[in-house]
């Protein structure tokens, strides 16, 4: 076990929450960011709503279940949902995941399908298409990271693209740095149905605080870790103590294996008490308050096809 002591109080500057009255003509809609592991639905999110609400890292399958953010301008709100990545599952875990995935095609206003650019169309992208066909869901097709290739190289792309038939709009960005974004914005705006806002507009995202706080510590478990303790690594919460400004957290990190659990711990220690201070003061940036966080590191194995633990990770 580790404990991560309290920082130091943050300095809190309150936005104001008040908006007029919806306009005749407000638009809101949902919109499912989907698209095949690591190519960006989650930093694309991030980037829409000017704020980090998905954990992020270059971890294929980083998303294991949907995550709403919401988007909000005067004319419209957009509610973004940021879904696992559509892959052929190997346990429970990714079966669900995909399961999760597929569902909100059915359940939304469009689907954003996400590509890397840079990499071209692979079986992995098409295998998603057959999926955004079954569904029969209205679709744009999203061709992200063009930072990362020549831009001559896009036009290839973009004509393949318009030979499937099936997406509505074909947008090329950088969800990275934000190029073309904008663009993507407007586009959306005008294609969500007219009527009333879903939520308040001070709300950024629906997520439990519970599944946020066991997110964020687990981000620093994909940033500081590598090889299969990733993938074979779970963070429950298990309890929440609030204490006047103060909230304790005390926390679980579970892998499958006792090699695994010696990689997170580290020497002396050490790994598990880097993964503690950036949690906590990623935490304590994040909620505008002090936060003392417990960690414990302990093995479970086969979790990933344990129905009960994935119920407590969200899925």
């Amino acid at each position: 076990m580790i404990t991560e002591p309290p920082g130091e109080p943050l300095d809190e500057t309150a936005g104001s929450s008040e908006r007029s009255s919806p306009i005749p003509g407000f638009r809101c809609g949902f919109v499912a960011l989907v698209g095949r592991p690591n190519v960006g639905k989650s930093t694309l999110m991030n980037q829409l709503l000017g704020s980090k609400v998905s954990i992020v890292s270059d971890v294929p399958q980083t998303t294991r279940f949907p995550i709403r953010g919401v988007l909000h301008r005067d004319a419209a709100q957009i509610v973004f949902i940021d879904t696992p990545g559509i892959h052929k599952p190997r346990f429970r875990l990714n079966e669900e995941m995909v399961r999760t995935a597929t569902q909100v095609l059915k359940e939304v206003d469009l689907v954003a399908v996400l590509v890397d650019a840079s990499e071209g169309f692979g079986p992995g992208d098409r295998y998603v298409f057959d999926r955004i066909r079954e569904s029969g869901a209205r679709a744009f097709l999203i061709l992200n990271k063009i930072d990362q290739m020549p831009h001559e190289a896009l036009l290839p792309l973009i004509d393949e693209a318009s030979r499937l038939g099936m997406f509505d709009e074909i947008i090329p960005l950088s969800a990275r740095t934000g190029d073309n974004c904008d663009r993507f914005e407007s586009v959306l705006k005008t294609r969500m149905p007219e009527g009333p806002p879903h939520f308040p507009p001070e709300t950024l995202t629906d997520l439990p605080q519970r599944l946020h706080i066991a997110e964020t510590i687990r981000e620093q478990v994909l940033l500081n870790t590598r090889q299969e303790v990733p993938h074979a690594t779970a963070v429950v919460v298990d309890s929440l103590e609030d204490e006047d400004s103060l909230l304790k957290i005390n926390a679980t990190i579970y892998v499958e294996r006792d090699s695994q659990k010696g990689i997170v711990i580290g020497d002396q220690g050490r790994m598990v008490k880097e993964i503690g201070s950036a949690s906590r003061k990623n935490l304590e940036s994040q909620l505008g308050r002090r936060i003392h966080l417990a960690l414990w590191v302990k093995v479970k194995q086969a979790w990933r096809d344990d129905p009960a633990l994935l119920r407590l990770i969200g899925l």
